[in-house]
């Protein structure tokens, strides 16, 4: 039986053009490409381990405005269920610029986050009787983080596992990363938070080692066209990337999240889930935009 997953994070519209680079400071560039679509770590996030077959549930909040209807119309059509999607009264909904390099698939990315980051007491309240009935907490950083931080504690009071993707960015405490039973940033992100810059796998095992020392029991270090170092007190692997043709990375850290929290709710373990993840991000950047590009579960079984 699949284990109950709770996502809890942001939406954002994306708002994505193309061109043939990306523009240097002060410089405008003519794009190729414009497309508004669904977004937002944790939509993308929700959307992939939908589609991949978990068993999940979106709590996000929207604004009254265009992109929120956007949003909701986007959810009706993949038939995921909004009892805990909130709508803000003061906000807007959340966006993000999105400029895309044609020839490296490279962006740039500017967050408006918008009504994520004004979760209320109340709000939390309404989400409380779904976490603690969860098996499994999805959370990222584009929220407002005392309400994360809420969130993240209504979960370990109830036995629930936590699993954090501290992104973007973000310097918190020790104290507020040790909520987490597992970490997966990326090499950024990892650096950011235990100051051990990860260039190579040599790297990131210093860098979960940090982690572990501060009582993480999992860890895992997205590392793009490297890989993934995955680790625990006992053991550590790079899991080499899968060799594709990118067309988007947008979305490739949302994939991979998505498809991690997927398996580990059907039972494969750390290194396993690793795979599973990585397989569905393989397949994601190989399409254009970010929740949509998420891959169906038959397309992730095919190459697996």
């Amino acid at each position: 039986m699949k284990k109950k997953i709770v996502m809890f994070g942001s939406y954002v519209a994306d708002l994505t053009g193309t061109a043939e680079h990306l523009p240097r400071a002060g410089e405008t560039v003519f794009g190729e490409l414009f497309k508004i679509g669904p977004g937002g770590k944790g939509s993308n996030q929700a959307v992939a381990a939908h589609r991949a077959g978990a068993d999940i549930i979106l709590a996000t909040k929207l604004g009254k405005d265009v992109f929120g209807d956007l949003a909701r119309d986007f959810y009706t059509q993949e038939d995921i269920a909004a009892d805990y999607v909130l709508t803000d009264d003061e906000k807007g909904t959340g966006i993000a610029l999105i400029c895309v390099d044609q020839v490296s698939k490279q962006n740039q990315i500017l967050v408006v986050p918008g009504a994520c980051t004004n979760f209320t007491d109340a709000d939390i309240e309404t989400l409380r009787p779904a976490i603690e009935a969860a098996d499994i907490l999805l959370v990222q950083f584009e929220v407002n983080m005392d309400a994360l931080e809420r969130v993240m504690d209504i979960a370990r009071t109830a036995g629930v596992m936590v699993v954090l993707n501290p992104a973007p960015a973000r310097k918190v405490s020790r104290e507020f990363i040790c909520k987490a039973d597992i970490v997966t940033p990326n090499e950024v992100e990892a650096a950011a938070l235990t100051g051990v810059s990860v260039g190579d796998a040599a790297d990131a095992e210093k860098a979960a080692a940090v982690f572990h020392e501060w009582g993480i029991p999992q860890v895992v270090i997205t590392m793009g066209r490297r890989g993934v170092f995955a680790s625990t007190p006992d053991e550590s692997r790079m899991v080499r990337a899968r060799a594709v043709e990118a067309v988007d990375t947008t979305g490739a850290g949302d994939a991979f999240n998505g498809g991690f929290v997927t398996a580990l709710s059907e039972g494969k373990d750390l290194f396993e889930a690793v795979e599973f993840g990585n397989a569905l991000a393989s397949l994601a950047v190989q399409k254009f935009g970010t929740a949509p590009s998420m891959p169906m579960r038959s397309e992730i079984e095919k190459i697996l």
